[in-house]
């Protein structure tokens, strides 16, 4: 990655006078990031391949000023870790979002080495993810939004959990190993055509800040604060001007397909 393209990527997410590759660079970039740059499925919902070649990444998120779901975000996020010197290893992990069913690895998430000390990174989890990076070693994050974050040993895997009132939710599971490219293509492939993925029937947008976070499962629109939580259906004419409002993605309406 290039300093022009690392110098457009810290002007997309708002940040300046970047520092070292230590705790509080990660924290600035990952907040950031997650802030700036949505968690979205709009192009595999108009039926687009979702490339995760960098040039192409940084074309549609941060050039386009669009977002994108997982694979993207956290390749987009470890070239610029990388670049900037930290030690990360990218993984693949199973959500679960409560479910204690098996589900198969369609996930990436980002450990990050920082001395003796590793982290969860991951900018591409949506609106219930990491507002900023979490340690591995059980203890809980600053709540963000309404929601706290720890990672506890399970056996032999991690396990990301979210907690809203009083108990603990799981949200994935990884084990600690590394993934390569190749593994991450082929389950952006599945998760991004598969028949049954979610991701091709329901429109979802979603955006974290450090007080709000907006969660859009079409028709049903949500913002979790830390004093609550209000919802509610939003008709087909309100969708465009908020997701240019709240999700900063401008669509013209007549560019705007949502698919068969």
């Amino acid at each position: 990655m290039t300093s022009a393209l690392l110098d457009q990527y810290f002007y997309r997410i708002g940040v300046t006078n970047v520092g070292r590759a230590d705790a509080e660079t990660l924290r600035r970039l990952h907040s950031a990031h997650v802030a700036a740059i949505p968690f979205e499925n709009l192009a595999i919902l108009s039926g687009q391949r979702v490339s995760l070649a960098l040039d192409d990444l940084v074309a549609k998120l941060v050039v386009g000023r669009r977002g994108g779901y997982c694979f993207e975000q956290n390749t987009l996020f470890l070239a610029v870790l990388r670049e900037l010197g930290f030690h990360v290893t990218p993984m693949e992990a199973r959500v679960r979002a409560g479910s204690t069913a098996l589900r198969p690895r369609t996930h990436m998430v980002l450990a990050v080495r920082l001395g003796e000390q590793q982290w969860l990174a991951d900018v591409g989890f949506g609106g219930e993810g990491p507002f900023e990076p979490v340690a591995l070693d059980g203890a809980p994050s600053v709540a963000t939004a309404g929601v706290t974050h720890r990672v506890i040993r399970a056996e032999d895997l991690f396990v990301l959990q979210g907690q809203r009132n009083a108990g603990w939710e799981d949200q994935y599971a990884f084990a600690f190993q590394a993934i390569h490219p190749v593994d991450f293509e082929m389950a952006n492939w599945f998760t991004s055509t598969y028949p049954q993925s979610p991701f091709l029937h329901t429109l979802t947008a979603q955006r974290t800040t450090h007080d709000v976070r907006y969660i859009l499962r079409y028709p049903m629109f949500t913002e979790l604060r830390a004093s609550g939580i209000l919802s509610r259906d939003i008709t087909r004419a309100e969708l465009l001007p908020l997701l240019r409002e709240i999700f900063l993605i401008d669509l013209a309406e007549d560019k705007f397909e949502m698919g068969p």
